[in-house]
């Protein structure tokens, strides 16, 4: 039977001994990828088949070299501390050029995965995200990109420029989050003009953000800390899945990841969750002293490039609060983001 110690196994064999094999469309899928629940051996699995030519994800950060199989391929997700669950078993590649594919096997987790909905997390399961955030940052700290060709920050921050929005919009059926972008871009320059002007700047300029951002701490980062990639097992482990975005970066990306992309479900503020996940990293033996405020104020300029757009789809509040901080940061980092 398939578990852990047998990622080896190429996913075709592995198929070879499918009892039975239901395609699905998960809920709170953003990508154009094609998904099977399969079961092997009485136990079941998910199937994730991807590829440039069928998923937007992997066009809009210009992943052409196939990154969870090369992190897969060198062992990094090996290297996954054990209070992580990746659930993955097996990935390969067939075919060549952007129509090759790339097929993940993967432990079938949903029951323990957050469930889906505007509800709030309970707060003892947030905690246990960003404790495991920060402790995931300090097993990897430092890591620099030997693989090759992993995601950059500048790829990060580009997600949803102007080029990416308007070459999915030229599809015969843009994407969800593609049309949500281009309607919210267009709306921040009305409600907030400031932070609008602010994002086009850093995506013509990522420079701008990743210049300074070079000088502060790295890590290994997942890049998508989203409640749709999460959960938790019943012995306490933290389930991430769907690692798209991998590559170095600033330990504070995937903080600012999560707090854009979860704020309606978070417990508590999100300053109480920034000072959370600073303690967590001291806790598990990172001094932040030097850096972290720094690091901090330019990750969140930089989520904002990349997820302006979503704020000002939302309410008012959180617009705000997010136009105010970018605001503060610009000024206390001295940054030169004329347009």
């Amino acid at each position: 039977m398939p578990d852990d110690h047998v990622s080896a196994n190429p996913v075709t064999e592995l198929l070879t001994r499918a009892t039975s094999r239901e395609p699905v469309n998960p809920g709170d899928g953003k990508s154009t990828s094609s998904f099977e629940c399969v079961t092997i051996d009485g136990q079941r699995f998910y199937l994730k088949r991807l590829s440039p030519a069928s998923d937007w994800i992997m066009r809009s950060t210009g992943d052409r070299v196939y990154r969870p199989f090369l992190i897969w391929q060198a062992g990094i997700m090996d290297r996954v501390p054990a209070f992580i669950d990746h659930t993955v078993v097996a990935m390969e590649i067939s075919g060549v050029g952007d129509a090759a594919e790339l097929s993940m096997l993967m432990r079938h987790v949903g029951p323990d995965l957050v469930p889906e909905g505007d509800a709030l997390l309970r707060a003892e399961l947030h905690r246990g995200f960003i404790n495991h955030m920060a402790q995931f940052c300090a097993a990897f700290w430092g890591w620099e990109d030997t693989v090759g060709g992993l995601t950059t920050m500048a790829e990060r921050i580009r997600f949803f420029d102007a080029d990416n929005v308007g070459r999915e919009l030229a599809v015969p059926s843009p994407p969800g989050p593609i049309v949500a972008a281009d309607a919210g871009w267009r709306l921040l320059s009305e409600r907030a003009p400031a932070l609008a002007g602010l994002a086009r700047v850093v995506q013509n300029d990522p420079g701008i953000i990743t210049e300074p951002l070079a000088a502060t701490p790295v890590t290994f980062v997942h890049g998508d800390w989203k409640l749709g990639n999460l959960g938790r097992h019943p012995d306490g482990r933290t389930i991430l899945i769907d690692w798209a975005f991998p590559g170095s970066g600033p330990p504070c990306w995937d903080l600012c990841w999560y707090l854009a992309i979860n704020q309606a479900r978070i417990p508590e503020s999100k300053e109480a969750t920034v000072a959370r996940f600073r303690s967590a990293l001291e806790r598990h033996g990172v001094d932040s002293a030097a850096w972290f405020e720094t690091q901090l104020d330019l990750c969140m300029i930089g989520i904002m490039a990349t997820f302006g757009w979503e704020k000002a789809l939302g309410d008012d509040d959180e617009l705000q609060w997010w136009d105010r901080r970018v605001a503060e940061a610009v000024a206390r980092q001295q940054l030169n983001v004329a347009g």
